[in-house]
């Protein structure tokens, strides 16, 4: 089967490279965004690649300082976003036109090669080279078993500007076999529930959890920054825009790392073996998040994959139905259980913080399409802040009752 993984590399640019690659990414998004309102101009939507090649391949050109390759990557970009968008009204569901206002570049084999210290990349005038920021110590880091291994092939990679900082998130794929022992481990491990929320960005079924109340307050801040700039309408309006569009890129993204270093630390001191989330997928939809909030959970998902991956605790989806409205004690469903971010069980009178149930239901999903059997007396069963609850709903307590700290903190109500 074939494996993909995202490795983020930090790159030391010097000071006149980092110019030209934010002139470079100015002019992508204009590109993105030019190919996109082309293709919303008629009665319907135009999502084919090739008619928006034909249409404005050579305006983009003739406008634009683009590497042929970037110009093709934009268009993909924006075909890409209209057929996301077409797809949603075909299901009944509504959006908007896309904006492209968050910083990146796509980089593909003809725009940037890829070497074992630095990355050549092009830009609107020629190509730079920036060097590799690694870790003091690489092994059993991401960069060592998927960037430098010879496994591993680099089919592309996207830039970032982040917090100050050039990132690098570069993809790797290779073919491995399937590892039928490491899948009988996961499924007869300790599980972590993890739910993702407005009110709470995460919440652990060990009864952590990250507010969201920092991300929500610059989020309304950054907005209402691109609002007034936007009113204006000129070049320096404009330019102006992407600043504030970078640091806000940055500043999320950095909170996301954190948040993601912080689930994977609270996975391995409780021993887990697999971190289940509910599926993405039409999250928006189930719990009234911003397109901000979805970019936010996508994020936080793949940087916890990838980082999980290095200490061999997997990460997985499941099906979201009822895991705000079931009991997590009894099992009992019903909508009038839980009452915004409080949950109380109509049948058996068990109450707590909803997204702290939810997270719990997350977990026993995981092992209820999971587990297969007993496995010899290892602790199966989603990890709690002090012990583990199984399948049936029997509780285990730790086997160390000196779990202190983050372990023991409630859950919010």
């Amino acid at each position: 089967m074939e494996v993909r993984r995202t490795v983020p590399v930090t790159l030391d640019v010097d000071s006149p490279d980092a110019v030209l690659l934010e002139e470079t990414i100015d002019e992508f998004l204009w590109a993105a965004q030019y190919v996109t309102d082309h293709a919303f101009q008629e009665e319907y939507v135009t999502t084919s690649k090739a008619t928006l090649n034909d249409d404005t391949y050579d305006d983009v050109r003739e406008a634009t300082n683009l590497h042929s390759n970037h110009v093709q990557s934009a268009r993909n970009k924006a075909a890409e976003a209209c057929e996301s968008v077409v797809e949603r009204w075909k299901q009944g569901k509504k959006a908007s036109k896309p904006h492209f206002t968050s910083p990146h570049l796509v980089y593909e084999s003809r725009t940037a090669t890829f070497h074992d210290g630095y990355v050549s990349l092009a830009t609107i005038d020629g190509r730079i080279e920036a060097d590799y920021v690694l870790p003091e110590n690489p092994e059993d880091t991401p960069h060592q078993q998927y960037l430098f291994n010879d496994d591993f092939e680099i089919t592309s990679a996207e830039l970032h500007r982040q917090h100050g900082e050039w990132q690098l998130h570069i993809c790797c794929t290779a073919d491995v076999e399937s590892d039928t022992s490491a899948q009988a481990t996961t499924e007869n491990g300790t599980v972590l529930g993890v739910d993702l929320g407005v009110n709470q960005l995460a919440v652990a079924s060990t009864g952590r959890f990250w507010s969201g109340d920092e991300f929500d307050h610059w989020r309304r801040e950054y907005e209402k920054r691109r609002g007034d700039l936007h009113e204006h309408g000129t070049r320096w309006a404009h330019e102006n825009i992407q600043s504030v569009g970078r640091k806000e890129e940055g500043r999320f993204t950095q909170t996301l790392h954190r948040i993601s270093n912080e689930l994977v630390e609270e996975a391995r001191e409780n021993e887990c073996t697999v971190i289940a989330f509910e599926d993405l997928t039409d999250i928006r939809e189930r719990t009234g998040a911003s397109w901000g909030h979805k970019w936010a959970f996508n994020r936080l998902y793949e940087y916890v994959e990838y980082k999980a991956e290095a200490y061999e605790v997997a990460v997985e989806q499941v099906p979201p139905e009822h895991t705000s409205r079931r009991c997590s004690e009894c099992g009992f469903t019903h909508p009038d259980n839980r009452n915004g971010t409080h949950f109380e069980c109509l049948k058996c009178s068990y109450q707590n913080g909803a997204d702290y149930n939810a997270a719990k239901n997350i977990g026993l999903r995981y092992l209820r399409r999971n587990q297969t059997g007993d496995d010899g007396g290892a602790p199966v069963g989603v990890r709690l802040n002090s012990g583990t609850l199984n399948v049936n709903g029997g509780y285990s307590p730790a086997e160390e009752s000196a779990r202190t700290g983050v372990h023991a903190e409630s859950p919010p109500l």
